[in-house]
């Protein structure tokens, strides 16, 4: 619980710009960070160019350099994380360019066990990541649950006080997107 508060204090310094707070934060986030990039890589195959620490690395600097992000807390940090380290996954496929549309995709599954991925295999992001961005169109704030639940690994409880809502609508938001998602998925070839 203490490890919450820091995080959540530095958090709060470093949104309000105070003298070292980003260089506190690293050591403390950094296995939650770890975390959340080894479940992403633990699918891919094992020839993978990006390695989690790199994943760790690269998605750390794109949350630090973001001006505008009001901290909350641990929670609202993990689930940025969890989209930047999703954005990172996206740019490193299309720059290998090793996901096209058409060739050997398989189906990416959402289920309910969000947190043990011993099973996961992500091998169509780009897929995956469309499909994301036109749910996004029409409602954002399913992708918002997806991002992090599935790529965060956040509880109900905690996507719900992320978003500020009851914990039954973050439960029917992704029942929905995993229904939509499927749907796209499986109609485009996945």
């Amino acid at each position: 619980m203490s490890e919450a508060v820091d995080i959540t204090r530095i958090l709060e310094e470093t949104t309000r710009r105070e003298a070292g707070a980003v260089d506190r934060l690293f050591p403390v986030v950094y296995d939650e960070l770890r975390r959340l990039a080894g479940a992403y890589l633990r699918g891919e195959r094992s020839d993978h160019t990006l390695q989690a620490t790199a994943l760790v690395h690269e998605a750390y600097v794109r949350l630090v350099d973001q001006t505008r992000v009001d901290w909350k807390n641990r929670s609202h940090f993990v689930a940025v994380a969890a989209t930047a380290m999703r954005r990172v996954l996206i740019d490193h496929a299309r720059q290998r360019g090793r996901i096209k549309r058409g060739g050997g995709q398989e189906r990416v599954t959402l289920d309910e066990s969000v947190s043990d991925r011993s099973e996961w295999n992500p091998t169509d992001l780009l897929a995956l990541d469309e499909a994301l961005t036109r749910l996004g169109q029409q409602h954002p704030e399913k992708v918002g649950v997806v991002e992090m639940r599935f790529f965060g690994g956040l509880t109900v409880p905690e996507c719900a006080e992320v978003m500020r809502v009851n914990p039954r609508t973050i439960e029917r938001y992704w029942a929905y997107a995993q229904a939509w998602l499927y749907r796209e998925l499986a109609g485009d070839g996945a």
